[in-house]
């Protein structure tokens, strides 16, 4: 019997449209019975798919990147039926596959669940909180050792006080004598009669330049007690009161240590009086911020400043539990060509081992070698322990969150989808020609852009110098930093300059040959640069054309250390094969390790065998004595001359050039009006 209606099959029909039919026929009869609100799950295998709007009756807590199998489970269905509503949607995934938060959101909203999405970082604290980690009975909270930031201005000897304390001397290898990254060292007190004898403290080194903020917020950020250095014959200064902010902001213990006690015209009463104007009152003045008067270059009152920041330390404790998986920030990272990407971690809880994995901002990664503040390798590190880490994926932002995971595979999949969402945001930045905009172009047409592709040796330069060379545009001309990154300068920087007109600039990395080569084939500007301020310095006067003469290197010739010989009362000479070129005797050298310049002087001695050389050239062998102790095999050593030469100003607006010329005018006038002035 053929059955009839509305929903009935026509004479002529194909059996399975009669099948359709007839089904279609079935669930036209449910849309007011208990299937109300549901869509046919005939292609699905019987799922039931809320199309409609549903009540929102429970609450469930996700974390970022959740699979579909995942957040199944979380609404009590089948992974099969998850991927069938989602394919209703026309959402293709896996069942293995991370999901949007809004999809998230959604999907849970049309099953009756209202969403509380955790970050990874938010998860794992969680988990230690409610004691839900593997293995955790037997897990005892002790009290770590105190993490201290030092800041202050420039100059007001923060690293020397440091030197002075490890007995190391830091601030001579830095370039200028400012520190231009952060530092982290643990330094165990050792002076027997000293009331913190035993006592470890972890340092963190933050630079004193204002255009390192960010880098000593980010310092801030991951201390418990601040230490800021005060120049007793220079008093509070503008970087000074920067670091109080960041430690008001950070709401952890101050302690201010007032340095250079021995020096002619120190005042230390009048420190004290220009802190208690910017609010920071010190005990015995009605206050509760400690204060210790040192001399880092004397050592004098060192074991009084430990001895503060353990008394200090033993009123504000924090506990950790080393037996717990390992969390802790990253410091800094950089690129090294023989080892990959390296990080800097503070460990901040548990226990970081060799072989853990890990997830660390947007990338993951495996401990494949641990090494100490010293450079010693370790097999683990507990709380408060600054380590440099090996078998990163690609290189973390400093001040990202580092978290062991027990699962890669979930670490791996949690760190792709952070790198697609950190893409979209990209993407989302890029301009978008609009009317509204538009009247800004015409407004802004004469403004030129000075672009810029910039290099530098670790990341949190790299992202303090873009920031501070954008913020220097001003109504004439707009910086922009078209490509930053870490690392030697590459072929693909100098072809992506040649393509955009842009300068390149190179922050403690050198150009490796091919790049140099292909820089002056396409006459593409190279800058390097060592210290910040004379950067900044520069890029002032390229803005404002007034560039003096500078030196132009002229390239003459590349060694490689083949070996390294001993020789008593001579030191260490490089063994070295001339790869291209000529090396000559009174030529300026610099010594170059994975793209980075490490040394830079003159030849002391040039040999071939016995005989002392003037040159050697390209193929031969010879013996060079640089008067440097640190040289290594796969050393480069780059020989060069140096010319003087006018600067040109390439992009520079004349109208700028003009107006410094005026203001320089109305200078000499004034200055010669004074006299006048005071006669009367």
């Amino acid at each position: 019997m053929v059955p009839e209606g509305p929903g009935a099959p026509k004479p002529g029909m194909r059996p399975a449209a009669r099948k359709g039919a007839a089904n279609k026929k079935r669930y036209e009869k449910t849309k007011e019975g208990p299937m109300k609100g549901f869509a046919p799950p005939s292609r699905f295998g019987g799922a039931q798919v809320p199309m409609g709007e549903v009540p929102i009756t429970r609450t469930i807590t996700v974390t970022e990147g959740i699979t579909v199998k995942d957040l199944a489970e979380k609404l009590d269905l089948r992974g099969k039926d998850l991927i069938a509503m989602l394919l209703m949607r026309g959402v293709m995934v896996t069942v293995n596959q991370s999901l949007d938060n809004d999809l998230v959101k959604q999907v849970a909203a049309a099953y009756g669940a209202d969403v509380q999405i955790q970050t990874v970082e938010e998860t794992i604290e969680n988990e230690a909180i409610e004691g839900l980690l593997e293995d955790t009975t037997g897990m005892v909270e002790m009290v770590r050792s105190p993490v201290v930031t030092v800041m202050g201005h420039v100059d007001h000897g923060k690293t020397s006080l440091l030197d002075a304390i490890r007995s190391t001397d830091v601030a001579g290898g830095e370039a200028g004598g400012i520190t231009q990254h952060i530092g982290a060292y643990k330094v165990h007190v050792s002076k027997p009669d000293s009331p913190a004898f035993g006592r470890e403290i972890v340092f963190l080194d933050t630079p004193g330049h204002e255009a390192f903020t960010r880098m000593r917020a980010r310092g801030a950020k991951v201390t418990d007690i601040v230490v800021i250095v005060v120049a007793a014959d220079d008093g509070v200064m503008p970087q000074t009161i920067e670091a109080i902010d960041h430690a008001r902001a950070a709401k952890v213990p101050i302690i201010v240590a007032i340095n250079k006690i021995d020096k002619p015209g120190a005042d230390s009463s009048k420190v004290k009086q220009q802190l208690a104007e910017r609010g920071l009152q010190l005990v015995g003045w009605g206050g509760d911020v400690e204060f210790v008067e040192v001399s880092a270059k004397q050592k004098i009152n060192l074991d009084g400043l430990e001895e503060m920041i353990c008394l200090v330390a033993d009123t504000n404790q924090q506990k950790a539990i080393p037996e717990r998986p390992a969390v802790g920030t990253v410091i800094e990272a950089k690129l090294d060509r023989g080892r990959g990407a390296v990080a800097s971690i503070l460990v901040q809880n548990g226990t970081l081992r060799t072989g853990d994995s890990y997830i660390v901002g947007n990338t993951f990664g495996k401990i494949r070698a641990m090494f100490d503040d010293r450079g010693r390798s370790i097999e683990s590190a507990g709380p408060s322990t600054p380590v440099e880490i090996l078998g990163l994926e690609s290189i973390p932002d400093a001040g990202d969150t580092f978290i062991v995971m027990a699962d890669r595979d979930r670490a791996k999949e949690i760190a792709r989808y952070r790198t697609l969402k950190e893409r979209e945001a990209q993407l989302a930045k890029s301009s978008r020609v609009s009317l509204e905009g538009l009247a800004e172009q015409i407004k802004q047409a004469g403004v030129k852009d000075l672009n810029i592709i910039l290099k530098g040796d670790v990341q949190g330069s790299v992202e303090v110098l873009a920031d501070s060379l954008q913020r220097m545009s001003t109504e004439k001309i707009r910086v922009r930093v078209l490509h930053s990154g870490v690392g030697a300068i590459t072929e693909s920087d100098i072809l992506l300059a040649a393509a955009s007109n842009a300068v390149v600039i190179g922050f403690n990395v050198r150009p490796e040959r091919k790049a140099q080569e292909l820089a002056d084939q396409d006459n593409v500007e190279i800058r390097m640069h060592s210290i910040i301020y004379e950067l900044q310095d520069e890029m002032t006067k390229a803005m404002y054309g007034l560039l003096e003469p500078v030196y132009r290197e002229n390239y003459l010739g590349r060694a490689e250390v083949i070996n390294v010989f001993k020789i008593t009362k001579v030191g260490q000479i490089a063994g070295c094969t001339v790869r291209d070129g000529e090396i000559k005797r009174n030529a300026q050298v610099r010594v170059m390790r994975d793209g980075v310049e490490v040394w830079k002087g003159k030849i002391a001695n040039l040999k071939r065998f016995k005989d002392d050389v003037s040159e050697v050239r390209t193929g031969m062998e010879c013996g060079i004595d640089l008067n440097l102790k640190d040289i290594r095999v796969g050393d480069l050593i780059e020989a060069y001359s140096t010319e003087k030469m006018e600067a040109e100003l390439g992009g520079n607006v004349a109208e700028m050039k003009a107006a410094a010329a005026k203001q320089a005018a109305r200078a000499e006038a004034a200055a010669a009006e004074q006299p006048a002035e005071a006669a009367v």
